[in-house]
């Protein structure tokens, strides 16, 4: 006897929209390394809540500077001990995490002289970090997926021009991911020239620490508008909306769960450029578990 499943129009509507809005969804990248009471590399991997893990950071560079990894409690770099990460960041690859090495942040010492220094940095981060080669690697011979421009210091002067020597490698085989975390006031001091190139896969814009362009109970208003610039005038595959992942992860502009999920995310994932969220930091996330009351949602 032939059976006939009878499926209502409203019914397939509800199948379409909900394929749609799965369709949006995004994912959370986190920055791990400036606290060693936040687990291990491969720990924050196995929790499955992150698409994205940025290391950081890379605080000194170029300048005729000796490029150093400060990891904080996690390794001692000066003893090459920080060269076992490699099967920490090979163990999140195999579970479909990018692992990402950060420049910059906010306390470091980096500047670049001139377009040739920014070419000797890109040599130095490919022959250590990514897929070239050398005796001395950081962190071991595991390839990495990509940089992160976290600069918040020195001058805006020839970023542009490491985003595009870094870009060039990716025609030497694996792709070199190019991420960035600029702050919100439109355009960024620092990286908005290198921006404008159009070899950034994913920015995360730091909505926080920013009074005139973050979330604020009473008003939307200035977050939204910044968002709007942000993903219609940068030329980037996905913008993320980057937030700290507790109070106290940053002077101002934590959003709380409920605000975030019935207010901040309505507003902006209908964007084609929407990506997810960036969250400081893993450390943050373990003491307010910020990204497991967020993750369905994002």
């Amino acid at each position: 006897m032939a059976f006939k499943l009878k499926i209502s129009v409203p019914f397939i509507c509800l199948i379409v929209l909900a394929l749609a809005t799965g369709s949006n969804g995004g994912g959370i990248s986190i920055y791990w390394g400036q606290n060693g009471n936040e687990g291990t590399l491969a720990e924050t991997c196995a929790t499955g809540k992150y698409e994205y893990v940025n290391i950081a950071f890379l605080a000194t560079f170029g300048n005729g500077q000796t490029p150093m990894i400060n990891l904080a409690g996690h390794c001692d770099p000066y003893s090459n001990g920080c060269t076992g990460l490699s099967s920490d960041i090979k163990s999140c690859q195999a579970k479909g995490v990018k692992v990402i090495l950060s420049l910059g942040g906010g306390a470091g010492s980096y500047s670049l002289a001139s377009s040739d220094d920014a070419r000797q940095v890109a040599t130095y981060l490919w022959n250590n970090f990514l897929g070239g080669t050398s005796s001395s690697r950081p962190l071991g011979p595991a390839v990495l997926d990509g940089i992160d421009f976290d600069i918040e210091g020195g001058t805006g002067e020839h970023w542009d021009d490491l985003a595009k020597y870094l870009s060039g490698y990716s025609k030497k085989g694996k792709k070199v991911y190019l991420t960035a975390a600029p702050q919100c006031p439109f355009p960024d001091a620092w990286v908005g020239n290198a921006l404008k190139t159009g070899v950034f896969d994913y920015v995360w814009v730091q909505f926080y620490n920013n009074p005139p362009c973050q979330y604020s109970s009473a008003d939307i208003a200035n977050l939204e508008d910044a968002w709007k610039q942000w993903t219609s005038d940068i030329p980037a595959t996905k913008i993320f909306l980057g937030l700290p992942a507790s109070p106290d992860a940053a002077g101002s502009g934590f959003i709380p769960v409920n605000d975030l999920t019935s207010k901040v995310l309505p507003a902006i994932k209908n964007s084609s450029k929407y990506g997810g969220v960036m969250l400081w930091s893993k450390y943050y996330d373990d003491q307010s578990g910020y990204s497991s009351s967020i993750k369905s949602q994002v």
